[in-house]
């Protein structure tokens, strides 16, 4: 954290052609199936954020070495010792993800992390380890596990977050028996489910899924790889967003045919009136107007942010509906989009799961805080495009979180090549 925390006056906005940081989602994944295979893998495009880091931190104490040479990431993988401890910081990915790796061993395990990471959801593990012989305590201030788990079936309700599903199938391969995953209603967020099925493949480990059921068979190895990380579509939509109220930006390295679910936000941007262009690799976005929208956030909660902000100049009503589990994010997401967005003059109603935008050609502009939270300081900053007064940023060094060099490209007035 850098050590001036003053408020930040955002003054620049973003010209040219801007190269987001590589998928946060995908990183994570691809970090961990490599340092579940025996040998070396290479994972090209990664940036160190603190989240990532926390995740290395989580390999390291496995027991796997780490080197970043080139951009590339070099992890010597196989798991060789029993974890102790393990500090998650503040990412919920790391902290899910490594649960059941760690209940792999018959030893325990103590998971840290700090903010509100442990004060967020972990009934579903409380649940399903309560049917197995894994011992599992939650408190707000540490979290134990003591397993092995074994091979079996695990039921789990489907509006919980997909990183459960996820931290399962990323060890249920390892155990000796075969495994099923079943879910006792439809997943929400079911793509970052499959994202996590399509990162094993690629380390050699094979999973189906058949309806609402993860079919997996026992007994399996992962294989060191070599592994290309896409750029990230959810910090990419702060300044496709800013290009769609007006400023000449256009983002390179995003994947036409991404597996990244967040990458609807282009979708969301053409129901909102604007025009997507590809050329050579490079989305642009232009739009004469925006129009009100109605956004479910249950499959891309990530969006609701950027989505938020451009929704406070969407002509008519916008609604973001289903968005519960915001409030259980780094910050109450929900209050705190309102309460900011609201202090620079949005007219935004907080309800129970979601928010009603009213919008507006422009916002007055005056002093935001972030909440401790990355994605809301993102936010603020693409509200600010539209302020006609300018806007200051309690809390924007929270952005190192998930995106450490954002305000350089944030505020970069010349064309990146």
């Amino acid at each position: 954290m850098p050590a001036n925390t003053e408020p930040k006056t955002i003054r620049l906005f973003p010209n040219g052609t801007i190269t987001p940081p590589a998928s946060k989602s995908l990183s994570h994944r691809a970090a961990i199936c490599a340092a579940l295979a025996h040998g070396e893998s290479v994972i090209h495009n990664v940036t160190l954020s603190e989240d990532i880091e926390a995740t290395l931190g989580g390999v390291n104490a496995l027991g796997c070495e780490w080197r970043l040479k080139d951009g590339s990431l070099h992890i010597d993988g196989g798991t060789k010792r029993h974890a102790d401890l393990i500090h998650c910081m503040e990412s919920g990915s790391t902290l899910r993800f490594l649960i059941p790796v760690a209940a792999l061993s018959g030893k325990q395990t103590v998971f840290k992390g700090k903010g509100r990471l442990l004060v967020r959801p972990m009934g579903a593990y409380d649940d399903v380890f309560a049917k197995t012989n894994v011992s599992f305590s939650h408190t707000q201030r540490e979290i134990r596990v003591r397993g092995p788990l074994c091979g079996g079936v695990y039921t789990l309700p489907g509006d919980v977050s997909s990183q459960f599903v996820s931290g399962l199938l990323f060890a249920l391969p390892l155990t000796k028996g075969d495994s099923e995953i079943r879910l006792s209603s439809p997943l929400e967020s079911r793509q970052y489910a499959e994202m996590t099925m399509d990162v094993m493949h690629s380390f050699g480990v094979e999973t189906e899924v058949l309806d609402d059921t993860f079919l997996i068979k026992g007994g399996q190895r992962y294989s060191p790889s070599e592994y290309t990380v896409e750029t990230d579509y959810s910090q990419a939509a702060y300044f496709l967003g800013a290009a769609a109220l007006g400023l000449d930006v256009k983002c390179a390295g995003l994947s036409v045919d991404s597996q990244q679910g967040d990458s609807v936000f282009l979708q969301m941007l053409e129901k909102m009136g604007a025009k997507v262009t590809w050329k050579g690799g490079v989305v642009s976005v232009h739009a004469e107007k925006l129009s009100a929208i109605t956004v479910d956030a249950r499959e891309n909660p990530d969006l609701i942010p950027p989505v938020a902000a451009l929704c406070c100049f969407c002509e008519g009503s916008s609604h973001i509906v289903n968005a519960g589990r915001l409030r259980m994010k780094e910050s109450d997401r929900l209050h705190a989009l309102a309460e900011e967005l609201g202090k620079l003059g949005a007219k935004i109603t907080e309800k129970a799961d979601g928010l009603t935008i009213v919008g507006a050609p422009a916002l007055k502009g005056g002093v935001a805080d972030a909440h401790h939270d990355h994605r809301i300081a993102m936010a603020m900053a693409l509200a600010a495009v539209r302020c006609t007064e300018e806007v200051k940023l309690v809390g924007w060094h929270n952005v190192s979180k998930s995106y450490p060099d954002f305000w350089n490209d944030f505020e970069k007035t010349e064309r990146l090549t």
